[in-house]
Formats: structure tokens, sequence, C-alpha cells
């Protein structure tokens, strides 16, 4: 090592051994790390801290010239190197192949005729540095994702679910089989008109499935201009457009990995995004925009529409491929006008829900019941929310009349074809029609429960008034 000490400050005058000596162990004490080449980039010098900071030996280096170190991949960069071309003091960040980073500052030593006899350079460990760095933009990153996820969480609040309890043997058969299906990871399409209650029965199978503690990711198809659905539904890479966040962001699927994503309207989705859909179906896979890595996400899939897809695949309109995927499962939800059993209990419900939200007490009377169960419902439950809220707000009473529904009269058609509305003109027989209610759900009680004492309590009846109401409409 006193040779080198030589070879960089040239040979001594007599006596002065002890000097240089002294040098050596000044340079070796350094906490930063020193490196010295020549004028032409030879390594001559690299102290011990030097060795420790970058994970080289000196003998790696020593001799050595900076552009073959560096031709090498022993370091990324050589400031060495780019003082011979500045003539003047460089810093920069410098990364050794053992993993370690430093920053170094490269200073020239000139002779008397200007010329570079020498390069010193300073190192210092940044190596903890960049690993505190990299943690903190790992933690920004999860907590932009955490953003995303209360946002989106927020948006998806819509307050209040539907009660599952049906009085309709076809809601009930439904019912059994998404039970059944709930519990397996399988793939299920929810077909039905718009209204009908889809997004309940998509939350039904996922709060009754094995994913049940994690996510409920709905996403409205149909509601994301073409432009955007791919990038939201798959995320993207920082800097993939223009108007695209720095440090990118994760899309729904990434989001919702280990839960469940509900695509409603999913016969909206453009052909291109339909390819990439298939991935996630296929083999849990997708590629963000603008990304070049694939990434792994673990979801379940149910899917919703409204529309034909068979006749869509004929017009080539949806991918016949992602349809065989899709429709592994097919539950088909029966309007309300089909299930008039169910009306009066969901509407009952839904008013409860909207008195605790509005602190109100509000009723339905025998009248408003029997407007509501002879209705012929086109938008099914969305619409009945819309019209039992709205009579919540604007009712005078505490009771709710049927002008307080406010229902059109250019929809309402008759049941049966025999019996008459009222319309405020016309007579109507309203005993015979709330017996006829009546009998419908006593008979669906015990179809159902197959038992008088749990078809009563389920009707919150007692036993003896139940029996004796169940002979009057089975005889």
């Amino acid at each position: 090592m006193e040779q080198s000490i030589l070879s960089v400050f040239g040979t001594a005058k007599t006596g002065s051994d002890s000097i240089l000596e002294k040098l050596f162990h000044v340079l070796n004490s350094s906490f930063d790390g020193i490196y010295i080449t020549d004028g032409e980039a030879n390594t001559l010098f690299a102290n011990n801290s030097y060795e420790v900071i970058t994970g080289l030996k000196r003998e790696e280096v020593i001799g050595k010239n900076m552009r073959e170190l560096v031709d090498t991949k022993v370091m990324n960069v050589s400031g060495s190197l780019l003082v011979l071309e500045s003539r003047s003091p460089v810093t920069l960040d410098q990364k050794f192949r053992t993993g370690k980073h430093a920053i170094i500052t490269s200073t020239p030593v000139f002779d008397r005729n200007g010329k570079i006899t020498m390069i010193i350079t300073n190192v210092r460990d940044v190596t903890e540095l960049y690993r505190v760095k990299q943690q903190l933009a790992q933690k920004e990153e999860l907590s932009q994702r955490q953003m995303f996820e209360l946002e989106l969480i927020r948006s998806q609040n819509t307050g209040g679910k539907y009660d599952y309890n049906t009085n309709d043997p076809k809601m009930f058969e439904v019912l059994h089989m998404l039970t059944r299906i709930a519990k397996t990871d399988t793939t299920v399409l929810l077909q039905g008109e718009t209204g009908v209650g889809k997004e309940a029965f998509a939350s039904y199978i996922h709060q009754n499935s094995a994913r049940s503690r994690e996510r409920f990711i709905t996403i409205n198809c149909a509601a994301i201009s073409e432009q955007l659905v791919e990038s939201e539904l798959f995320g993207y890479a920082p800097g993939s457009f223009t108007g695209a966040s720095e440090s990118g962001k994760p899309g729904l699927f990434e989001i919702a990995d280990k839960g469940t994503v509900f695509l409603d309207e999913v016969g909206e989705l453009p052909l291109t995004v339909q390819v990439k859909l298939l991935r996630v179906l296929h083999d849990q896979s997708m590629l963000p925009v603008g990304a070049t890595e694939v990434r792994r996400v673990d979801v379940r899939i149910i899917a919703a529409t409204n529309r034909d897809l068979k006749k869509m695949v004929q017009q080539q309109r949806f991918r016949q491929d992602l349809l065989y995927r899709l429709n592994t499962f097919t539950a088909t939800i029966p309007p309300l006008r089909d299930r008039r059993s169910d009306i009066i209990p969901l509407a009952l419900f839904i008013l409860q829900n909207f008195n605790k939200q509005h602190h109100l007490e509000k009723t339905l009377s025998e009248s408003a019941c029997l407007e509501l169960y002879n209705y012929h419902w086109p938008g099914n439950i969305r619409e009945m929310r819309n019209v039992i809220e709205r009579a919540v707000i604007l009712s005078d009473g505490s009771e709710i009349y049927p002008d307080d529904l406010a229902i059109s009269e250019t929809v309402r058609h008759r049941s049966d074809g025999d019996e008459r509305r009222s319309s405020g003109k016309d007579p109507v027989n309203l005993k015979f029609l709330l017996e006829k209610i009546e009998g419908e759900y006593i008979k669906s009680a015990f179809d159902r429960h197959r038992s008088i004492r749990r078809a009563a309590a389920h009707l919150t009846m007692d036993p003896a008034t139940y029996l004796r109401k169940w002979r009057k409409y089975t005889e």
C-alpha cells in the first residue's frame, strides 16, 4: 500500500518516508471513501472506506482503467472519465455491481502547465438512503392505492340492501341456486331487466362466499367512457399517456385482489377491452396500460346484463369466447311484475329504510298498498325505491296514499284484466282485492315452509289465525 502512495505523490526526499506513512494512515482513516486515478483515469489508490462503501476489493480496481471498469459493469458510470471531458469537478450518483449506491465528487488536480495529473474522488455511502427512499416510495404507493380504494368504496356506498326473503316460488328457486353457487368460486352471469336488483344479488353471492371478508367492487361498464375504460379496469403505468399520474394508478381489478368484481352492463364493454377481460378470466393475469410486465390478480367475476349477449355475438359486438367464459352459471332474475307476492314486502322494507334515513315514521295505507301491487313496475325495484322515497318526502301526513305515490297513469295496466284501477272516478272493490293479496301470501308462505307454525312466524301471525285463514283460502 505504501508503494501505491509513492506512485500517487511521486518519489519523496530522503527522510520523508514517515510523512508518507502518516499520509497513508490519514487516507485510510477517512470515514468517506477516497479513490485516486492518474491523468489518464488509471486507478492508483482506494482506501479502506471505499471497500466498505462499495463492496469492492482494492485488488479489483487498482491498476485498472476506469473505462474498463465501466465497460465490465463494475460500476455504472465514472466521475474520473467525466472530469477528463469537462476539466472541472463532477458530482454524480454511482451504482456498483454489488448493488450498493454512493454519491461521488471527482476533482481534478492540475500541474503548472494545466495538465490533469490526478483525479481525487470523494465517495459517500447512500445505500441506506436509497433503501429508506424506496420504502417511502412503497408507502406512498400503498397510501395512494388506499386512497383510490377509499374513494371507490365511498362512491359505491349506495346505502341499504334488499331483503332476500321471498314469497315467490320462482324467486325462491333463483335464491336457492345462487346460495349454492356462492360457495364455489365460479363465474356467474346475472340476467334481467333494468332495475331488477342484479347488483343486490351479486352482493348476495359475494356475502355468502369464501371471499365475503374481502372487497366487493362494482363496475358499471356503461358509465365509463370508451377512452378510459381500459385504464380504469386494469390501471396504467407511470407516464403512460398525457395527463396520467406520475406514479401510475392501480386498476379496479388490482384493487379488488382476493375479492369479487361485479361487472354491471358487461355487454357495453368495447371489443378491445373484452380481450383483456378474457385473459383475466383465463389465467387471472392482466397488463396495465403502458406496462411491460403482466400482473397477477385473484378475483371472482360476477357479470350482469339486460342485453341479449347471444344476439350481440351474432352482430359481432360481443366475443363468443368471452360469452362462453361468463355464462358458466347463468341466473335470470324475474321482473317485479312477475313476482307480485314480493311487491308489498319489498315496499315495506324500502319504506323502513327511508324512514330511518329521514328520521320519519311514515306508513302505507291499504289503498297505497293496492296501488303498488297493481302497478306494472317497468323500472322494477329501482323504480319502486324512487316512488317510495318521493312519497316519503312529499306526503303531508304520517300515512302514504295513492296520490302521494304519483305513479304515472300511462304505464299502469291490469294484472288480471278484470280488476278496475282506482283513478279517483272509477269504483273499486277494495275488500275483494285486499283479500286476493292476503290469500296469495297465506298460500305462498305455506308452500315455502310446509309448516303452519313456520309459515305463521314468517308472516308474523298467530298460528291459530294463520290456520283459520289458510283454510279459508285453500278450501
